[in-house]
């Protein structure tokens, strides 16, 4: 049910273009000719939240999308993986949602949770905890959290809105924001504000320390034992130095080992707020009654003042930074180059470089690499850790045995040196326009899937319109503008690596 945005390669975004909108997102045959822009409804609440609407008849269904802008990279030190430990949380219920009886539960996770709080207070001392104080701590929290899970409905939302023809109910944490979603038969609308309204206004984090374990279980599975999630978080450390976006999205063990509850109410009550987060509803529902029945269920819930956002810049690399990580795994390496966002043009040349280098069978490293040379099994690429601040251009090159991951950076680095000396050709730059309108359409085929683009576009850049007139600017970037970005930013000096060293792992005795 829940997902950290944190694997690689990236998912591709599908980006916009206003007359394949119009012909797509039509709701009848007479209003082929009507643009997307003249169509979204978009409302503001007196509380400060921000609603977006895309009436489209048809499938009597809608999608919607509750994004928040927070994750990973608002988090303090020592508080790491917080954002992520909220999303799971907020599955948990309400005191209408989740329990047989509030009244009965209240006293009893009140217990639970002074046993907790105990419990990490001497679990922390480390070597000079008393053992026989933790395993009785533990044992009479257990104790209470049995009494308690007599009054607990498991995943109740989940099954009221599987009861009534819900799909995709999910949630996933990124850097940057965290997003709630769900696909709903249209005439279920008002189920779905009062249930999402519900969890926001009065939510309870029922079982918070035996989730808490399952989110290291969870670690432990997508970081600590896989060797793609170990290489990537080694990685992404060294990249950032200073910036927050180095912190993994399922923050450090230690952190979330110890994590105070009241750490994760307070990052809940100040950054789940109506003045900072965006609602997209996509479907067939009249967008008037969409804003009343939002007006009504979410008017309520209060704004908070949002503390200030991260100021830290992370400064220019003095030269390549290398880090080695041995796993029981075959080999490969994360390449990376510093590189800004929303400078200029900058984000649409670094989408036409992506797109050049490795998108489909006949991108250059693949054309080069693998095929011709043979010397990879594939090579990837994309963008991150994050959108709101200067991020990374990165690439995941895994080589064909028997060449080596030194083989295969060599033949990386000469074919992204080309690109410094030969510009691109017409027909380069016609296939990248032509696939960017290609997973255009694929990602816009849904109600979820102009959800999702809505909403991302509205919460990082601060206007949903930017997904229409992205194709329009990606036809402004020039085969010169290429050239100038690949000289400025594919450089030694710019470069942080991660290879992955194989090593066997001793058989257990």
């Amino acid at each position: 049910m829940k997902e950290i945005n944190s694997r690689f390669p990236a998912l591709i975004r599908f980006f916009a273009i206003s007359a394949l909108a119009a012909i797509l997102l039509a709701p009848a045959a007479g209003h082929a000719q009507s643009s997307l822009e003249g169509r979204v409804k978009e409302y503001r609440l007196k509380n400060g939240l921000h609603l977006l609407v895309l009436q489209r008849n048809g499938a009597p269904t809608f999608a919607a999308y509750v994004r928040f802008l927070v994750g990973g990279v608002d988090e303090q030190t020592g508080h790491t993986g917080v954002a992520h430990i909220l999303e799971h949380m907020l599955f948990k219920g309400s005191r209408r949602i989740g329990t047989a009886g509030w009244k009965k539960e209240e006293p009893l996770i009140a217990r639970v949770e002074k046993l907790g709080t105990a419990y990490d207070a001497e679990k922390i001392k480390g070597a000079k905890a008393d053992q026989k104080k933790l395993a009785a701590l533990k044992a009479d929290m257990q104790k209470a959290l049995d009494e308690e899970r007599k009054f607990i409905r498991e995943d109740e939302i989940s099954e009221v809105y599987q009861s009534n023809g819900g799909q995709g109910f999910n949630a996933f944490t990124a850097h940057d924001t965290t997003t709630y979603l769900i696909k709903l038969p249209a005439n279920r609308f008002e189920l779905w504000a009062w249930l999402e309204a519900d969890r926001l206004k009065e939510p309870v984090l029922r079982e918070y320390y035996a989730e808490r374990d399952v989110i290291m279980e969870e670690r432990r599975r997508s970081v600590d034992n896989s060797p793609e999630g170990t290489l990537y978080e080694n990685f992404i450390a060294t990249a950032f130095t200073a910036h927050p976006y180095h912190v993994p999205i399922i923050g450090w063990a230690s952190d979330i080992d110890y994590m105070p509850l009241d750490t994760v109410k307070s990052f809940l009550k100040t950054y789940y707020s109506p003045n900072n987060m965006v609602v997209c509803v996509v479907g067939d529902l009249d967008p008037d009654y969409v804003y009343k029945t939002i007006d009504r269920y979410f008017s309520p819930i209060p704004p908070q003042t949002i503390p200030p956002r991260v100021t830290t810049v992370e400064p220019p690399q003095m030269g390549e930074r290398r880090v080695t990580v041995r796993f029981d795994a075959k080999p490969q390496a994360i390449i990376g180059f510093h590189k800004p966002v929303r400078e200029g043009n900058i984000d649409y040349v670094f989408d036409v470089i992506d797109h050049i280098l490795t998108h489909g069978r006949t991108s250059r490293f693949y054309r080069s690499l693998v095929l011709e040379q043979g010397i990879a099994a594939a090579v990837n690429g994309w963008e991150g850790p994050g959108r709101r601040y200067p991020n990374l251009y990165m690439l995941q090159a895994i080589p064909r045995e028997p060449h080596t991951v030194a083989e295969l950076e060599t033949a990386v680095y000469a074919e992204m040196d080309r690109l410094k000396t030969v510009p691109l050709t017409k027909e380069e730059m016609e296939k990248v326009i032509n696939n960017v309108e290609a997973g255009y359409l694929r990602g816009l085929q849904s109600n979820s899937g102009i959800a999702h683009y809505m909403s991302e576009y509205a919460i990082i850049e601060g206007d949903w319109r930017e997904m229409v007139r992205y194709v329009d600017n990606i036809r402004k970037v020039t085969p010169e503008d290429v050239m100038a970005a690949a000289n400025k930013y594919f450089t030694p000096e710019n470069r942080t690596v991660a290879v992955l060293v194989p090593v066997k792992k001793e058989a257990a005795q």
